[in-house]
């Protein structure tokens, strides 16, 4: 053959290969779901006050390290940070969907999480305070090592253990609820002489150590289908602990073939996952577990995602210093079958095996690889936000320089909308660099939210979403979330001091009936102790009656000092409300004034007890039980609009 012959064949071969590439992108592109001319935009709050003596900031400035940032809905949202000092202090801001403000000046953390249980209650894992020691001499940790509740507006509990003691909490690093009874909270491996690793459980009632028995670190956790999904950390020197709690476990690890992926049922069972056979996270010996680090869990409901980092070269053992890195992978979750979009190679000979983050296996040049620090599923589609720093940013202690990396990744495995953020346009009209892509989240179809190391904050949406923002459209008003909260009860758990003098008597009757109205039923249940005693209720002799048409009056007897709240719904819409109060042991009532034009479909009772509930003995295990219920006179199911009570 002629060499001109040849370099046709060559060129048309070569041609040929270039049209079979661009048909797998193509076909690779349509496996993401259409981004609804959504776009990326810097929205940073506006700092709030300053302390005095601090000059307040005329721009925008970064709310410092935020650990965790979670929403309820489109317009209701929740992050926890660290603070950024001398303009803004660690604790809570709030979405709504109109912006961010401060909900609460307590409560933050270095690296909190945030557990919604119900539309007004959710948790926070935050710092300690001061009073935690309890030996002379040694400064407690606090960090990432309490528990704040927060319902209807307050903290309405704060829990702690002391210091230096073998049931001291340890710093956790993940929290998820199935329901407002039950929430886990989970962290660092127990003491070598404790088996298991750290475990809070809240079963409505009281908060109760439930230790992981199988050891690991759990650095993440998501509720999905009724379970919670935990992502654990599996170190190159684990070994398999012998729990006494074999009835916890449903089926024990394998010694040799640990999981990265566990799971907490909802009758408290631990399982582990078989990665080989149940979650195509790694498979071989060259894919030993301990290369891979903690998976990033995400979840929209419909499909659960995992997002796993290699281990770094230099953090290997010794004897293995040689083996190759593994690269991200990602897993999904749909339909109880476990898939793998994004992997490790087996043969990157193959036509297009490229995994899309590394950029080099080669040791000492691995800095440009990409690595995940967060995975957020977007509802509507089949697809997932990461959001990305570079393997060696994680190194670099002058984030502020650096950019932010979010791409979108199809079930598949296809790869698109790798953008640096900020993007072009807003580096031209001179937005400089906000630090590392930390976390994100996205609470609606073309609705995803991106903070930064450094505390910024990018919104994904389209142009609608943003006019609805700037129009006040669909804001959340809810007053859990218009107030600001600067009280933290005393930690439960904790030896307390004495007060000086009584406290003061705050448990008069309610002041003025809000703007709004309630309305609904009631029906509480007292737990029964079944040896013997039965808990008393903290309502009951509940009594109801309307005044004057439009007045809602509830009486009761209140069996120890309590916050109490009355809620009026529409629908799913909070309507009315009275004030939280706190009101002490004896006959008391609540007033709320009704809205004829905004008349409620669902009342809600709100309570919560300051001291233990009274108890009382029964004849015979199980024969009594206590129960308070509320009806509404028939006055109020014969209202002027008809509606149906």
């Amino acid at each position: 053959m002629s060499a001109a012959r040849t370099t046709r064949v060559l060129l048309a071969l070569a041609a040929a290969l270039l049209a079979l590439a661009l048909l797998a992108a193509v076909a690779g592109a349509q496996e993401l779901s259409d981004d609804g001319n959504a776009s990326w935009r810097l929205e940073q709050p506006k700092p709030p006050p300053p302390p005095v003596g601090v000059a307040p900031s005329e721009v925008p400035i970064g709310l410092g390290p935020v650990g965790d940032i979670q929403f309820w809905g489109p317009n209701r949202g929740l992050l926890i940070t660290a603070g950024n000092p001398k303009s803004i202090p660690p604790g809570i801001w709030v979405y709504n969907g109109v912006g961010w403000h401060e909900l609460a000046n307590v409560c933050g953390a270095t690296d909190g999480r945030i557990a919604w249980a119900g539309p007004d209650d959710f948790w926070t894992i935050s710092d300690g305070r001061p009073g935690q020691a309890i030996v002379e001499n040694k400064v407690p940790p606090t960090t990432d090592n309490t528990l704040c509740h927060f319902v209807d507006g307050h903290v309405v509990a704060s829990y702690a253990a002391p210091a230096f003691q073998a049931d001291s909490y340890v710093p956790m690093h993940a929290a998820a609820c199935i329901s407002e009874s039950d929430c886990w909270f989970a962290g660092d491996p127990l003491p070598t002489s404790e088996p298991g690793a750290f475990q809070l459980h809240w079963n409505g009632s009281t908060l109760k150590a439930e230790p992981n028995p199988q050891g690991h670190a759990v650095e993440d956790m998501r509720a999905f289908e009724g379970s919670l999904f935990e992502g654990v950390l599996i170190r190159p020197s684990f070994s398999p602990p012998q729990p006494e709690r074999e009835d916890k476990i449903t089926e024990v690890e394998p010694p040799g073939e640990p999981s990265d992926l566990h799971t907490i049922a909802a009758s408290g069972a631990f399982r582990s996952l078989e990665s080989a056979n149940e979650v195509p996270i790694y498979t071989g010996e060259n894919e030993p577990p301990w290369a891979l680090q903690a998976p990033h869990l995400g979840s929209d409901g419909e499909a659960l995602w995992a997002a796993v980092d290699p281990l770094p070269r230099e953090a290997f053992p010794p004897e293995k210093e040689n083996l190759t890195p593994q690269e991200v992978t990602i897993v999904r979750d749909s339909g109880g079958t476990w898939s793998q979009a994004i992997g490790t190679l087996t043969d990157a000979s193959e036509p297009g095996a490229v995994n899309p983050f590394t950029k080099s296996t080669e040791k000492g040049n691995e800095a440009a690889n990409e690595v995940v620090s967060s995975i957020a599923a977007e509802p509507g589609s089949e697809d997932a936000w990461l959001a990305l720093r570079t393997a060696g940013s994680l190194q670099n202690s002058n984030t502020s320089s650096l950019s932010a990396l979010v791409a979108r990744v199809g079930a598949g495995g296809a790869v698109g909308d790798h953008e640096t953020l900020p993007d072009s346009a807003e580096a031209q009209a001179g937005v400089g660099p906000k630090g590392g892509a930390s976390k994100v989240v996205c609470p609606a179809a073309h609705d995803c939210w991106m903070v930064t190391t450094q505390g910024w904050l990018f919104h994904l949406a389209d142009a609608a979403e943003r006019v609805a923002a700037e129009e006040h459209a669909g804001e959340d008003t809810d007053p859990s979330f218009t107030g600001f909260i600067t009280e933290r009860p005393e930690d439960e758990g904790l030896p307390q001091t004495p007060p000086d003098a009584p406290p003061a008597d705050d448990s008069g009757l309610p002041g003025e009936a809000p703007s709004s109205a309630s309305l609904g039923e009631i029906v509480k249940s007292a737990p029964v102790n079944v040896f013997a005693t039965v808990t008393l209720p903290l309502l009951s002799h509940l009594h109801s009656r309307l005044v004057h048409g439009t007045t809602l009056e509830l009486s009761f007897h209140l069996a120890v000092k309590a916050r109490l709240r009355l809620l009026a719904k529409r629908h799913s819409r909070i309507v009315a409300s009275t004030p939280t109060k706190t009101l002490a042991a004896g006959n008391r009532k609540l007033l709320l004034l009704l809205n004829v034009h905004r008349w409620p479909t669902k009342i809600e009772l709100k309570e919560h007890p300051l001291a233990p509930l009274p108890t009382t003995s029964t004849r015979s295990a199980n024969t009594e039980t206590v129960s308070t219920s509320l009806l509404f006179p028939k006055a109020l199911r014969d209202t002027p609009l008809g509606l149906p009570f």
